[in-house]
């Protein structure tokens, strides 16, 4: 049985690294496309960055049996010098926690970060600021593993770093461009939403770190059942983010009139965040209790954060990690079936995880306070206004977009290809049909109905022109919004600014069908009583004229 709990550690080392691929797609989903590339490239280079750093320093420095004061190990080499006796299952454990603290951080920072600044910062997480503090909570020496401190999978250790991290990054870079207007005297008067690009890159994201989570909570089981146990470990991994979830649809549904997808995203994050620390330590009305405030926490922080102090974390990293680390870290006091306040526990355990959580948000603000001012000192922390404006990928990584392949040019017809059907040489107007000038309707009037509404209605209003015997048409992709009096769309509990979004324009000249039927008939399909179910204009056509023949008036209008 030990061989088997031993390969499920490594395979839940295996699933912590897929947790990457999850932060990457949250993060690309919750920004704009325009930085794509530079998100997918941050979260690759931290974990290949922070490898060879944990491999020099790192490891040494939390897990080495030299632990010096119960504070900092001895740096021993023995990756390199003793390979055949180390304890590789270790070492690859906890390089995939540490890769996880650093690319926490991209979040917050994300869309006007230099790029070779970012690769410094989490090589600096990577190699001191990470391995220092877990060693604390996890080297068996360690001065917090003395006093009885609990953090099973990291919450203290791992999110509330990031956390830390990321909320002064965020304050050290200021707020992206266009994010808030600013009064004479640099008072913010209004906050701007910046919606991400693809909440569906954001949910597949989602779902892929709630799939690593079973791995990064359940890891370090050593047995199936009972309180601590693999079993109870899933369970309680999964109703901590259920609730949270539940909560904040809720939650947002009566505070904002809608429930909020992108922050129910976050709300799963969250509660898997809270019940990280405790995930082996609670029952199921402890995770329950810990998912429901996380799912408070998230909204309530985010907001303030945007709202009130005005420091901008596209992906509310901040709310996600630091807020629910340390709730999570302190339910443990709570919540703790052996030692918990509400379990009979008294308040000393508690105490413990205060100091514990204390400690280390500390230990990481120092270190990341000195690392950024450092950076932003000589070598420069904030990408160019320019760089930002454009983008990143095209400008410090020479890509136009990450999204190339969906770029549609123009196409350009020069002249007719074999099988075609299409000349190259025009044949003139008197050969092809013959040629009627005057027009038998002198008195004929013409209007231009112009109808906007979604792309997905035009199916119906083809149907419903046709039945009124209007066959003509011209029908154009385009972008466009509308002025809506007191109708407040949000996102992330932001008013929403004017959005362009994607609309079906279709223009019709009429003349024998009267333009009030076709007004008629385009709002009985278009209307559904929501904004977006479009508008129709009516214009005086003086003349139309037909290219191929050469009519002109009623008769142009003609099949």
């Amino acid at each position: 049985m030990s061989e088997v709990w031993s390969v499920w550690f490594l395979i839940g080392a295996a699933l912590v690294f897929f947790m990457q691929c999850g932060f990457a797609m949250v993060e690309t989903g919750f920004t704009r496309a325009k930085n794509a590339g530079n998100i997918i490239m941050k979260n690759l280079m931290d974990f290949c960055i922070g490898t060879p750093m944990f491999m020099l320093l790192g490891f040494g420095l939390m897990m080495s049996e030299n632990y010096i004061f119960g504070v900092i190990g001895k740096p021993n080499m023995q990756l390199f010098t003793n390979f055949a006796e180390l304890d590789w299952s270790s070492f690859v454990f906890n390089l995939v926690f540490c890769a996880t603290a650093a690319t926490i951080v991209s979040g917050a920072m994300a869309e006007r970060t230099k790029f070779s600044a970012y690769c410094i910062y989490s090589a600096v997480i990577s190699a001191v600021v990470y391995p220092i503090e877990a060693g604390w909570v996890w080297n068996p020496e360690g001065w917090l593993v003395q006093l009885g401190f609990v953090d099973f999978a990291g919450g203290a250790a791992i999110h509330s770093v990031g956390g830390t991290a990321a909320l002064l990054g965020a304050m050290f870079l200021g707020p992206r461009i266009g994010k808030y207007d600013y009064d004479k005297k640099g008072k913010v008067t209004k906050v701007h939403a910046i919606p991400g690009h693809s909440l569906t890159l954001g949910a597949l994201g989602t779902f892929i770190l709630w799939f690593g989570w079973y791995g990064f909570n359940g890891a370090a089981c050593t047995q199936l059942l009972g309180v601590g146990g693999l079993a109870a470990v899933f369970t309680t991994t999964t109703i901590a983010p259920a609730l949270a979830c539940v909560t904040t649809m809720i939650f947002t549904w009566i505070k904002n009139g809608k429930p909020d997808v992108s922050m129910t995203l976050n709300a799963s994050l969250a509660g898997l965040v809270a019940i990280t620390p405790t995930c082996a330590t609670v029952d199921a009305l402890g995770a329950s209790i810990i998912g429901i405030v996380a799912g408070i926490v998230v909204v309530v922080v985010v907001e303030i954060m945007d709202l009130k102090l005005h420091i901008d974390d596209p992906v509310g990293a901040v709310a996600v990690h630091l807020a629910n680390g340390i709730w999570g870290t302190l339910s443990d006091g709570l919540f703790n079936v052996e030692s918990g306040v509400f379990y009979g526990g008294g308040l000393k355990h508690l105490g413990v995880q205060a100091l514990g959580e204390v400690t280390i948000v500390a230990w990481t603000a120092v270190c990341m306070i000195i690392v950024f001012t450092l950076i932003k000192k000589f070598h420069g922390l904030r990408a160019s206004r320019e760089e930002e404006v454009v983008g990143l990928d095209k400008l410090e990584h020479g890509i136009e977009s990450a999204y190339g392949g969906f770029i549609m040019a123009p196409q350009v017809m020069t002249g007719g290809e074999p099988g075609s059907g299409i000349s190259e040489t025009s044949v003139p107007v008197e050969k092809a049909v013959p040629v009627t000038r005057v027009t038998s309707r002198p008195d004929a009037k013409f209007h231009m109905v112009t109808i906007i509404t979604r792309q997905s209605k035009f199916d119906e209003l083809k149907a419903a022109m046709n039945e009124i015997n209007v066959t003509g048409m011209t029908v154009t992709n385009v972008l466009g919004c509308g002025v809506q009096h007191g109708q407040i769309q949000k996102y992330r509990g932001v008013p929403m600014d004017m959005t362009l979004l994607p609309k079906i324009k279709v223009d019709i000249v009429v003349s024998e069908v009267p333009v009030d039927l076709v007004i008629t008939a385009a709002k009985e399909v278009l209307y559904t009583g929501n904004i977006g179910d479009g508008k129709i204009f009516v214009y005086d056509v003086q003349n139309v004229v037909k290219v191929r023949t050469g009519e002109e008036g009623y008769e142009a209008l003609q099949d």
